[in-house]
């Protein structure tokens, strides 16, 4: 998959795709259904799949820290997108120039002009461009004047309730894993660089493997049992914690993860952490005493998990 960091970098053998546009955030079944027809019809016409996405996503422009939790950063959006039958991601800003953006210019500008669309996939309930404007009835219009095929891909449902981002964070923020993995098609993960953190962790005899979350809000917060990919040609099992830290007095939101049975140095170290089960929720404790004594009871509680999973 080729990934174009503005349109700015579309290049003339970039003219002629099929093509999608959305956040995909979790790249869930539904995602993948949708991907899945625009594979097709990529495959029908000859010309490359081309999924159009905006990063930061234009919600959480708008909204800031009232924004929804992110399921998927953008590393985590383009592992997943990879295994997808999809040639192409461009990646478009969104700042307050792009929020101005008319749906017209997508339409005519984007989708016509720079991309050279044979053909328009989108969801059933897709909106976009400035106030939201833009809806299929817009992209059918422009489609029909300008020579492009269009169509939109209906609802999936699974129990009888819609597939979407949203229904997933509900089913994360339950603890519900395995729900949560037959809604997204994979298990739900967080990657991410080892950074220094304060040391706490070591000097409390459990070090731990600190990563920054860098988004506005996690789908997770508290204690989980996990296993950890990166380290070597196997996965780790561990205990992890997603939250500010309380009794510490942290700030920012923190994923910290202590690998079981290893030694080594992970600064620096891209690894990737499977969620599997939740323990608990985080915790602000009286004492560094009583949060010690209660990590040791996590990791007891998280080993006899595995052990019997």
């Amino acid at each position: 998959m080729e990934i174009i960091s503005g349109v700015h970098n579309l290049k003339p053998h970039h003219h002629g795709n099929v093509i999608t546009m959305g956040n995909f955030d979790g790249v869930h079944h539904g995602h993948q259904m949708l991907l899945h027809h625009l594979g097709a019809k990529s495959r029908e016409l000859g010309v490359p799949s081309t999924l159009v996405t905006f990063e930061p996503q234009p919600r959480e422009f708008f909204a800031g820290s009232q924004v929804p939790p992110r399921l998927t950063r953008l590393r985590e959006k383009v592992t997943l997108l990879r295994k997808t039958p999809l040639d192409r991601l461009l990646l478009l800003p969104f700042n307050e120039r792009t929020s101005q953006t008319s749906a017209t210019w997508i339409t005519e500008e984007l989708f016509h002009q720079r991309l050279g669309a044979r053909y328009v996939v989108v969801g059933d309930d897709f909106r976009f461009g400035r106030r939201r404007e833009g809806d299929y009835d817009m992209i059918k219009a422009s489609g029909e004047r300008y020579g492009y095929g269009v169509s939109h891909v209906g609802t999936l449902s699974f129990e009888d309730e819609r597939v979407s981002s949203t229904r997933v964070r509900e089913v994360l923020a339950a603890g519900d894993f395995a729900l949560a993995e037959r809604l997204l098609g994979h298990e739900y993960f967080i990657m991410g660089r080892v950074v220094y953190g304060r040391q706490l962790g070591r000097q409390l005899g459990v070090p731990t493997a600190n990563i920054r979350l860098q988004r506005y809000k996690a789908a997770l917060e508290g204690v989980y049992c996990v296993t950890v990919g990166g380290i070597g040609p196997t996965n780790y099992q561990g205990v992890a914690n997603i939250g500010v830290r309380p009794t510490v007095d942290g700030k920012e939101p923190l994923l910290e993860v202590h690998v079981f049975d290893f030694e080594g140095n992970l600064y620096n170290q891209l690894l990737t952490v499977t969620f599997k089960r939740k323990l608990r929720d985080e915790q602000t404790f009286d004492s560094i005493a009583i949060l010690k004594g209660q990590i040791e009871k996590d990791i007891q509680q998280a080993k006899s998990w595995f052990a019997t999973s």
